[in-house]
């Protein structure tokens, strides 16, 4: 909930400094971050509970693609959220440059409107 809370007031700060046409256009992108927030948020918690060895690129696909079909608050919001997950990744967990780099392309294939299950591991249940 804090992250939704954050990503909104984010929003609201970004959406000021764009020169957008109408206050409609801004609701929206909120809207999107908003959303595309929770849709991060989902595919976390799927991942955690599914705790399927190998799924993890499919998930990082997963949650950016369905934030990014939100729109364009939807896609900033699933950047943002990506890049501080791999910023804190490499520098506390000790996981490693290459396991880093392929989250990050999973991450951009899926916000580019790749499709997930080009990541998904044989046996992951339908679930997902």
């Amino acid at each position: 909930m804090r992250l939704c809370v954050c990503l909104a007031l984010l929003s609201l700060i970004l959406c000021a400094s764009v020169d957008a046409s109408s206050l409609r256009q801004r609701a929206e992108f909120v809207r999107d971050a908003v959303g595309g927030a929770w849709d991060m948020y989902k595919a976390y918690r799927d991942m955690r509970e599914a705790n399927f060895k190998g799924a993890d690129k499919y998930f990082h696909a997963r949650g950016n693609y369905d934030a990014a079909r939100r729109g364009p608050g939807g896609a900033w919001a699933a950047k943002v959220i990506s890049d501080a997950r791999e910023k804190w990744q490499s520098d506390l967990s000790g996981r490693g440059a290459e396991d880093t780099k392929a989250d990050l392309e999973a991450n951009a294939w899926g916000r580019g409107g790749g499709d997930p299950n080009r990541y998904r591991p044989r046996g992951l249940p339908n679930k997902y």
